[in-house]
């Protein structure tokens, strides 16, 4: 369970901020509680170290319980929520992103709502927990890496990198398995099934996308894949819709050869659309590739 952290608590009652906002700034302010809501209705408290609820009237987790687990006032964070004119420092903002488990496109729509400035930079937003990188690690030399609902890799391996390409050097925004097979040569001359391979993962974007239509982090990708892809564009038109699946890839790596991966996915929070994905080999021959890969530096992208 996260301990409370008292000097945050002495930084945090309800102060109004001052008048003559306006109207953007209101409508702003909306925006925000119900963003916050969201966030927080989609977190189980076992997610969070907490008690398995019993007999809860609404999902998710209870305003009190943000307020403890960020260190912050529960007066404070009801305001805030509420859509109140109150000020909001970054310290604040970060223990509460850090809280509602915001991944880092989260995070970032957070401040721009609460008109604040992040002085942590996007690229040093631990999306996961340690100990889930730990785990990855633990499986080379497998490819292994987390993602979100949205694409977005947010952790991986270096057995990942060896078969995908090089991700530590991206920006966060371009880390993006759907963005990746529309706009990377090397992934896209890789995937021998490409065509296939990028229609499934539309259609469980599109999929997913449905509880997000709203978000902006959604409709941001799309319009840049739209713009930098006619081969996105014709499949989102289709309007075609998938469920994640644990099925074979078949990848031809330019130093080892033919791979060919079963790949399955390790939910680790339903709700969230997170998962781990694993790579494991299908045949002895990738198994051999695999671990002659693993003596190779990760390529350049």
């Amino acid at each position: 369970m996260v301990a409370v952290g008292t000097d945050i608590l002495a930084m945090t009652e309800p102060v109004a901020a001052p008048p003559g906002s306006g109207d953007h700034g209101q409508q702003r302010r909306q925006e925000l509680a119900g963003f916050l809501r969201s966030r927080r209705e989609r977190i189980s408290p076992e997610q969070v170290g907490l008690p398995p609820a019993a007999r809860r009237r609404t999902p998710g987790l209870r305003r009190e319980e943000v307020a403890t687990l960020a260190g912050v006032g529960v007066t404070w964070y009801t305001w805030l929520e509420q859509g109140r004119d109150i000020n909001v420092s970054p310290q604040v903002l970060d223990a509460v992103a850090r809280t509602l488990l915001l991944d880092p496109h989260e995070r970032d729509h957070l401040y721009r709502l609460a008109d604040v400035q992040d002085s942590s930079p996007m690229r040093d937003c631990q999306a996961v927990p340690p100990t889930v990188q730990l785990l990855l690690d633990q499986l080379e030399p497998f490819p292994a890496c987390v993602r979100n609902a949205r694409y977005d890799v947010l952790a991986f391996n270096t057995g990942y990198e060896r078969v995908m390409g090089k991700l530590s050097d991206l920006p966060f925004e371009d880390r993006n398995s759907l963005w990746l097979v529309f706009t990377s040569p090397r992934c896209r001359d890789a995937m021998l099934d490409w065509e296939e391979g990028t229609r499934r993962m539309v259609a469980e974007y599109r999929a997913a996308m449905a509880e997000h239509v709203a978000e902006p982090a959604w409709k941001c990708l799309v319009s840049r894949l739209t713009k930098a892809s006619p081969e996105f564009a014709e499949l989102w038109e289709r309007h075609e819709v998938a469920s994640p699946e644990n099925l074979t890839k078949r990848y031809l790596h330019p130093d080892v050869g033919l791979l060919r991966l079963n790949y399955t996915h390790l939910w680790l929070g339903q709700r969230l659309g997170t998962r781990m994905t694993t790579y494991t080999p299908a045949d002895g021959d990738t198994d051999t590739r695999l671990r002659k890969l693993a003596t190779m530096p990760v390529p350049e992208r």
